[in-house]
């Protein structure tokens, strides 16, 4: 009985001839030397390919011997009501035209309404959002004022700080004192704490 002569396996894809193979090399090298003579004719000819280098800003260079600089509240952005709580008669007319010197927006002074107690220490109170522009003017006062939110009742003669939202109640820590930096000077708002209310 004769047996079926066995074939070699035959690949699923047929082999490509030498002529396509050819074809497929002379595409693919002339698409390189596209790509070559592209990039040298935009590195102006020389020839050779520079590879791309990252970039970092450089920050400008402060003068070391410059003040740093100091982010603050903006002086006019808000009002401050100084009230004599001190027993000093003008002091608080006083620190209104130093804390005008010094570039606030101060309301005309006032003192506390009668029987309120003198203060020993200077008060600094806020509303609420003026918490900063309190810290700021506590800063500027100096010697550890109390600072807080505004008291209720408010303890004004007027009973109102009209659009003031920091509130000085001056005690007798500062009263009288000339504030670093400030003069006199201010731009002559007129002062009502001229006598004193103060219980002591």
């Amino acid at each position: 009985m004769n047996q079926p002569k066995s074939r070699g396996t035959r690949s699923s894809f047929p082999m490509p001839n030498n002529a396509t193979l050819g074809a497929v090399v002379a595409v693919v090298a002339v698409i390189l030397g596209f790509l070559i003579l592209k990039s040298v004719s935009s590195d102006g000819g020389s020839g050779s390919v520079t590879p791309p280098v990252d970039t970092v800003e450089t920050p400008t260079t402060l003068d070391p011997a410059a003040p740093p600089v100091v982010t603050v509240p903006t002086l006019t952005a808000f009002k401050v009501q100084i009230a004599n709580a001190s027993g000093v008669a003008g002091s608080a007319g006083k620190l209104t035209l130093e804390m005008q010197s010094l570039g606030y927006v101060t309301q005309p002074a006032l003192n506390v309404a009668p029987g309120t107690p003198k203060r020993q220490v200077t008060g600094v109170f806020y509303l609420a959002g003026c918490e900063a522009n309190a810290q700021n003017v506590a800063e500027r006062l100096g010697s550890s004022p109390e600072v807080g939110a505004m008291p209720t009742p408010l303890p004004l003669e007027t009973g109102t700080l009209r659009e003031a939202c920091v509130l000085i109640l001056l005690g007798t820590d500062i009263a009288g004192k000339t504030l670093p930096g400030a003069t006199a000077a201010g731009n002559g708002t007129a002062s009502t704490d001229t006598t004193t209310t103060v219980a002591g």
